[in-house]
């Protein structure tokens, strides 16, 4: 399992031999420590290419909104740290996406929460037929 962490396709080895081989230009860096690459189109293609190598785990959640422009071409205008800024001050603070984790936000009666759901008087009732 060690060797294929190394050399998996989100592996830092993979990604660094993609970014070598693609002759990818460093971009910027967001204020997370993700780093933004953009290189030549591919042969048929007109937009550069962009992508980004995340600090830690790979969570696309993890991407700034005004980066996630940029990578998806809505934008051609760099983010920077010290430039214009994007954010809005009722904005709150990213917080991971821990859907699928035992952190994950379970209502009371959730079946992984091992309650049972409390019975309300709109509950479904079953149809039985007539004999």
């Amino acid at each position: 399992m060690g060797l294929l962490n190394f050399l998996g396709v989100l592996s830092p080895a993979h990604i660094s031999l993609f970014t070598l081989k693609s002759r990818g230009k460093k971009i910027g860096t967001d204020y997370l420590g993700n780093k933004y690459y953009e290189a030549a189109p591919i042969k048929g293609y007109k937009r550069m290419r962009r992508w980004v190598i995340y600090k830690g785990r790979p969570d696309a959640s993890y991407v700034p909104p005004e980066w996630h422009g940029w990578l998806h071409h809505q934008s051609d205008t760099v983010p920077s740290a010290d430039g214009l800024s994007y954010r809005q001050s009722w904005q709150k603070p990213h917080q991971p996406n821990l859907t699928g984790t035992n952190q994950a936000y379970r209502p009371s009666g959730h079946i992984l929460s091992g309650a049972k759901r409390k019975k309300v008087s709109s509950d479904y009732e079953a149809w039985t037929p007539s004999k």
